[in-house]
């Protein structure tokens, strides 16, 4: 049965469609649903209170499904919520399809058989929201949970996402299991370059927003299974296990690297984009296993190198 508090956002600039769209839906028992005419207004909309399920044309002037689906993800991310989005098209083709998911597209709906897919597309997407978001809710009451363990130090309290304590920690696990096991162990630090720069232009609100949203992003774009955690006032940790090195070269950590760089981060400010420099350093069974704070230091140490060639670089222990 369909949920009739679905808040729904159909976004289309023809009105026709948009009546024709609304009217299913609404025959079908859904209560809260809204309509934009535009991306822009969707997104002025969606701002004001998040849309659960939004239904959008791919093809649009000034703005087009792709990247209102960019910026919906972008308020999503600042409102700690998801929207499904589908996109409405008469576009057909594998690559087309595959950089629409890429860009973070859920669903699509043929236009020259929208009267059959368009209800149980919104059936499965009501599910899913509800799950997503769920989850998120249950995730912060999780964060809230961590943060007040202060007397266990495992958890910043700003990011709820571990401390310096909590990594090191792991990373003494890691580098146990990998001596006994066998392996790879790779540790990553990013830092926020230019984080004193905004902090000086914005404040302190922006500084720690920008903080939580990098914790976020990074949440977002590492596997489940790798360690996060904040080990200094601007930077942040990764660690990560793999059966072999070659697994954990630069190139393996590219989307990290442009996901933290090229996508702005929204902020009571507006967007504001960060410089990240990021440093590597694996270690596998056959060499010298280091103490977890001499490692993390000496990655530590060459960040700033990173910022200066905006690469990725890779580190030895000496």
């Amino acid at each position: 049965m369909p949920n009739p508090q679905l808040s729904i956002l159909v976004v289309d600039d023809t009105k026709f469609s948009s009546a024709v769209i609304g009217h299913t839906l609404s025959q079908a028992g859904y209560n809260d649903i809204r309509f934009a005419s535009s991306a822009m207004d969707a997104l002025s909309m969606h701002e004001e209170r998040p849309a659960s399920v939004m239904v959008a044309d791919w093809l649009m002037p000034e703005m087009d499904g792709l990247e209102l689906t960019t910026r919906i993800r972008q308020l999503d991310e600042q409102a700690d919520h998801y929207t499904y989005v589908v996109l409405l098209t008469a576009r057909e083709g594998d690559n087309v399809l595959s950089e629409a998911f890429d860009r973070g597209v859920d669903d699509f709906i043929s236009k020259s058989s929208m009267n059959e897919q368009l209800l149980p597309r919104i059936f499965a997407a009501d599910r899913t929201s509800q799950l997503i978001n769920r989850l998120l809710d249950e995730n912060r009451l999780l964060a809230t949970n961590n943060a007040q363990l202060e007397e266990h130090n495992l958890v910043d309290r700003l990011t709820a996402i571990g401390n310096r304590r909590y990594l090191l920690q792991r990373l003494s696990d890691a580098l146990r299991s990998v001596e006994s096991r066998g392996g790879a162990c790779c540790l990553v630090v990013m830092g926020v370059q230019n984080l004193s720069s905004l902090s000086e232009r914005f404040g302190d609100t922006v500084r720690q927003e920008v903080l939580r949203g990098t914790a976020r992003r990074l949440q977002q774009l590492v596997r489940p299974t790798d360690v996060i955690a904040r080990v200094d006032s601007n930077a942040f940790a990764i660690l990560t296990l793999a059966d072999e090195a070659s697994d954990l070269k630069p190139a393996s950590f590219r989307r990290l690297h442009d996901g933290l760089n090229l996508k702005a981060f929204k902020t009571s400010e507006g967007y504001l984009s960060i410089r990240a420099g990021m440093v590597l350093c694996t270690l596998t069974d056959k060499q010298a296993l280091p103490e977890p704070e001499q490692m993390l230091e000496q990655v530590e140490a060459k960040l700033t190198e990173a910022y200066e060639t905006n690469l990725i670089t890779e580190t030895r222990l000496s």
